[in-house]
């Protein structure tokens, strides 16, 4: 694996061993969110245009690879989850009251809150009946446990943002729900669609544990940093309420005094600019941002070791890659 620590790949090179696949994809996905109703096409194919890096059908396909040949299952397994994840984000930025995705304009931010929700139920039922009329079976469990891990996750964070009450233990708790669970699903619904072997399955669910974690680390990290480095709005997290690590870290090291300072601008002063950037400085002034990426830097290397257990492969080693690309991406 040492060849990953020398330079910093791209995400189009990682792809390389799956390219042709996911091209294929594109068209696959495409005509799995078709629709009759002609606003659902409308607004699907704005969701398709503004999509992400899609790193988690990569995981899905490079799974696949590693210990198969990609069938017609490996297809399913990651549309699936393209659908699961962008319900997920659809929901989420109702919660949140976001207008803003990935530097566009966010759904409810174009069709108000009652499209968004409706569309988010559409992708998420459209995610789990192409697994059932494919009778992808197996691939349906191991993604409907992934949806409640993720309602789990979101509902907990809730709970503890609204106490103010929360440790390192459980923000990894829902870090691991809310993000992580989804990244190990793509890979073990990947794995599934070649080889139902369980305790393969199990193995590489684990990996994807471990870079979920890492990968929900680096973004809490990004909200803490200057938004000229990254290229988007810094402080969300402390206009919602949500305690990451960083600030975690410095509570945990903050005098009573301090730390009730901290809570009462989380709690009361979130959406003053001077005082959620008054966090942000004292985040970096009291090594919050280091002990984060310590604690990311570890999940990374234990994915990657436990990866390594396996033979190596061309698919494998771009899976290792993608992980190290987790943590060193720029946004």
């Amino acid at each position: 694996m040492s060849i990953i620590m020398q330079y910093m790949i791209t995400l189009n090179q990682i792809k390389t061993p799956v390219a042709k696949e996911l091209k294929n994809f594109e068209s696959f996905f495409r005509k799995a969110t078709k629709s009759d109703i002609r606003i659902l096409n409308i607004i699907v194919n704005y969701v398709i245009r503004t999509r992400g890096k899609q790193i988690r059908p990569l995981f899905v396909f490079l799974a696949a690879k590693m210990h198969g040949e990609i069938n017609h299952n490996t297809y399913l397994a990651a549309t699936t989850i393209e659908l699961l994840h962008s319900a997920s984000l659809i929901h989420d930025d109702v919660v949140d009251d976001s207008y803003e995705r990935r530097g566009y304009f966010s759904i409810n931010a174009l069709w108000k809150n009652k499209i968004s929700v409706l569309l988010g139920d559409f992708l998420l039922a459209k995610g789990l009946l192409i697994a059932t009329e494919g009778k992808a079976y197996e691939i349906l469990d191991i993604s409907s446990k992934a949806v409640k891990e993720m309602i789990e996750g979101e509902l907990l964070q809730y709970e503890k943002s609204r106490k103010l009450d929360i440790d390192e233990e459980t923000y990894i708790e829902i870090i691991r729900k809310k993000t992580a669970s989804l990244f190990a699903t793509s890979i073990a619904v990947g794995v599934n669609s070649v080889n139902p072997d369980p305790d393969l399955i199990s193995r590489m669910y684990e990996i994807g544990i471990l870079a979920g974690l890492a990968f929900q680390i680096r973004d809490d990290i990004f909200d803490y940093q200057r938004k000229d480095k990254i290229g988007k709005p810094t402080g969300n997290d402390i206009k919602e309420k949500k305690i990451t690590l960083p600030l975690i870290h410095v509570l945990n090291n903050s005098t009573p005094g301090e730390k009730r300072k901290i809570l009462n601008i989380v709690k009361r002063k979130n959406l003053r600019k001077d005082k959620v950037q008054e966090l942000i400085n004292l985040v970096n002034e009291k090594n919050g941002i280091e002990y984060s990426i310590k604690k990311m830097n570890q999940f990374c290397n234990e994915a990657l070791e436990k990866l390594s257990a396996f033979p190596q492969n061309e698919a494998s080693l771009a899976m290792a890659q993608l992980i190290q690309y987790i943590i060193e991406r720029k946004k």
